[in-house]
Parts: C-alpha cells; structure tokens; sequence
C-alpha cells in the first residue's frame, strides 16, 4: 500500500496551517509532548484554541470529575467529553459555520524516576470531518518500550501528532490512518493493542477487522474483542482474572471444538477453585489460523464470518501474532497473576515437543518449557480418535523423540499437562476441515457437526462458500 509519509513536523504544520481545524490538546501525566510539536512547526495559533496540562489528580478531578484510576479509558472519555463540549460552548457561534472543531487528550503513565517499569497510556480525539457534523471518536490504547523517561516523552509527542493528523486528513481511509500512526515510530518503542473508530466519519468500519489490521500489520502483537463485538484493552479485559485460552480456526467451530473448551473450562474451575466470575475465556485466532493463501493474505470477509459464529456463541476473541505456545503464555502473565490454561488438541501437544520451533533458542526446548511453565500454567489436553485402529489416544499414549519421553512424563505427572477425558468421545470423529469441504460440496449432514446456531448462521448467511457459489 503506497502512501505518502510526511514527517512529525510536516504534519504538525500542515494542520496548523489548515484554518478549518480549531480546537484543544489536554494532556495529563506525561507532559506537553503532542501540543509542543505545534507550537515548535509555528502557526499554532490557527490549530490550538487551548493547550493545558492537569498534573496535580486534585486539579485534575477538578476539572474532570473523580476517577478511580487516571490512566484509563474511562478518564479518557471523559476529557473528551468535557474538552468538546468546551469548545463548542465557547467557539460555535464565532467559528462554527467555517471551522471543524476537535479535542484531543491523553492520560499517560510513562517510564520515570520513581516508575521503573514500561509505561502505558490512553489517546483520543473527537472531531468534526466537517462543519455542523456530529462528532467521530478514534481511541487508542498504548504500551510504551522506552528504557528512559525522554524516549517515552518523544514517542507520545510523535503518536498524537499522528493520530490528530489521521483523524483531519486520513479519515476516509481508516487502514491508511492505523498505519500512520507508526510514522517516524518503530515497534521497540510502543506497541497499539487497542484502536477503535466511531462517528459518522467511520459509517461502516467494523472495529473487530481493525482489531485484525493492528495485528497484522505488527502495531502489536495481540489485540482482543468481546462477544458483543466491542475491542477491549488486554490489559484491562484479563486485570486480576485467571484465563482459559482455545486456540484454533474456527472454521467453522464444531462440536468438538465447542465441547473441549466447555469441558477445560468445567476441568479448570474444579482444579484451581476459581470463581467462575473471576474466569475469562478466549477463543484464539493467530494470523497463521487466519492465513487464506499461499502468499500469506488474509481474507477479511472469511475472518468477520468466523468473529460473527465466534460472537454469537458468545465467545471472547483474541488474534494474537504468537505462533509459540510459549510466547502466548509469557504475554497472558504479562497482565495477570492468576492461573492461566490453554485447551489443546493431542495434535498439539505432539508439535509443543517438535524441536525443530526452537532451534532459534539457545537453550533450545528447554527454555521455551522453562518460560511457558514458569508461572501457573496447565494444559488440558483433548485425545484423539486413531482413524486406522479406531482407538482414542490420550496423553500418555502419546510417542514422542525418546530423549523427551521423561520430559513429556515429568508434566503429567506433576499436573503441568492434563488429559481431558470428559470430552464426548462421539465428537473426536469431527474435524473443522471436513465441515469445511462439505459445505463447499453441497453436502448434506456437515449441520450435525456443529452446534444448530453455528448451522443457522452458515445458511442465512451463507458462510464460507467459494466465491462463484455466492
């Protein structure tokens, strides 16, 4: 995708010398880093009514209303809602007929003396697209890599420059916008696990296929959307809760994969003793699950049919870039202390023991075992049906290279591995990718292998069918 790349500087003058846009920059927490690029490129006085700056959380509940925590969405919103209305109070009936109002705010916690640890911050702006309009929303969620406090503050300067110049000029393409975002950036610096588009300029953008872009073009390495199709923060979704992970392509989710997951997730409230409320379920998709050809594209309709079965089921779904089992679990114990488990095929496991996915770690399998299993972590482990004998095969029928048999009986045996035997032994038979080919077929009898509201949707929808039988 060809696209022009102007620099931080460019476009903090190419705003300010656009007289139609006119509103405010607040920004609490990390300092005057985005207002100062305008005032640096000069003509600021034609972009920024008001620039501000609310450190004290005194002051800043002052002007903003109590908040149980500062750097949030929930602060976010409501220093856009009181900035906004601000500005159109004081300015509509001077400027209203020929400027498009905007506020922009961000509440960050950045790297500094006394907070050794990576900082985080929430961004957004409301804006007109034009005059009179109602407003549109772009938020944004942050995880900065900076080992020192000047590179966090550089950073944030440069993404609030690129998000209000996304929001005035790019608008009417949103995936241009998300990646601009990166300009002058790289991914050592921050990572973008959240983006959500609302407001007249984004009729028809469906934020959960944002959610995929942001993935996919490496702003981050997982983002997450819940059963009503809304993103969520990571972060904030998986806050003191124990995990339960699925991993698969859904393609179409059958009984079978329906079942396991019900059943680890019966399996894993018994064993910790976790309250249920306290249990976050995830339906997991990595970019390799979401692949559609040999050249590595992914079909964005087929990706929005499988998060519509996903969504009506219920389900919680994180895409993630973590084709390891390991990274996966590194990042779910970035954001939570409590257990987490992951509901996996026989299949599955068979690959986590292929030395060959290590060969790029010096200490080989070992260290990834060493990372994945560092914290609590358990593997609830569905067997499978031997096609030629017709016998189920479980875990400790399972055959792996002879030197990492004990390996193999040393995480049985201490509870790291678990066999989910309570699996209905009459869905092991069922495999996505026979589904798949019978729907394609015209086949009938593909409906008694997945759950009747999965069937109903592939019929009136007429999911997953080759593009010359639409």
């Amino acid at each position: 995708m060809e696209r022009e790349i102007k620099d931080t500087h460019q476009k903090a003058l190419a705003i300010n010398l656009d007289l139609a846009n006119y509103g405010t920059i607040a920004e609490i927490g990390a300092g005057q880093e985005t207002a100062r690029w305008f005032f640096r490129a000069g003509g600021a006085a034609g972009t920024i009514a008001k620039a501000m700056s609310a450190y004290d959380m005194k002051v800043s509940d002052a002007i903003y209303g109590s908040a149980s925590r500062y750097v949030s969405r929930e602060r976010l919103e409501s220093m856009l809602d009181t900035e906004y209305s601000l500005v159109l109070e004081r300015l509509h009936e001077s400027r209203g007929q020929c400027s498009t109002f905007f506020a922009f705010a961000n509440t960050v916690a950045a790297r500094s003396f006394t907070h050794k640890t990576n900082g985080h911050g929430w961004l957004g702006i409301r804006f007109q697209s034009k005059p009179f309009e109602q407003p549109s929303n772009i938020i944004l969620h942050t995880g900065l890599s900076g080992k020192k406090h000047v590179r966090d503050q550089e950073t944030l300067g440069i993404l609030g420059v690129n998000l209000i110049y996304g929001a005035m000029h790019l608008h009417h393409d949103p995936e241009v916008l998300l990646l601009s975002l990166m300009d002058q950036l790289y991914p050592e610096m921050l990572e973008i696990d959240l983006l959500e588009f609302s407001g007249p300029a984004f009729k028809g953008v469906d934020n959960r296929l944002v959610a995929l872009r942001l993935v996919q073009h490496k702003l981050g390495d997982a983002t997450m959307f819940l059963a009503n199709g809304q993103v969520t923060q990571v972060s904030d979704a998986l806050w003191r809760k124990a995990v339960l992970i699925e991993r698969s392509r859904f393609r179409p989710p059958t009984k079978l994969t329906i079942d396991m997951l019900d059943r680890a997730q019966a399996a894993f409230v018994e064993d910790t003793g976790i309250d249920p409320e306290q249990l976050v379920v995830l339906s997991e998709m990595t970019l390799n699950d979401l692949t559609a050809t040999d050249s590595g594209e992914i079909d964005a309709q087929d990706f929005l049919n499988r998060a519509d079965i996903l969504c009506a089921l219920n389900k919680n779904v994180l895409i993630s870039s973590y084709g390891e089992y390991y990274r996966l679990a590194q990042y779910m114990f970035r954001y939570t202390k409590m257990p987490v488990a992951i509901a996996m095929g026989l299949p599955s496991l068979k690959q986590i023991f292929n030395e060959e996915y290590y060969e790029d770690m010096s200490g080989g399998i070992l260290e990834s075992f060493g990372r994945m299993f560092k914290h609590d972590l358990r593997l609830y482990v569905c067997p499978e049906l031997d096609s030629s004998t017709g016998k189920t095969i479980g875990i400790n029928d399972l055959q792996v290279a002879p030197h990492l048999q004990h390996l193999l009986q040393y995480l049985i045996e201490n509870n790291y591995v678990k066999p989910l035997d309570t699996v209905n032994e009459a869905y092991l038979a069922i495999f996505s990718h026979d589904v798949l080919d019978m729907i394609r077929a015209g086949e009938r009898g593909w409906e008694l292998m997945v759950h009747d509201e999965v069937a109903d949707i592939i019929r009136q929808r007429r999911l997953f069918l080759n593009s010359d039988q639409n």
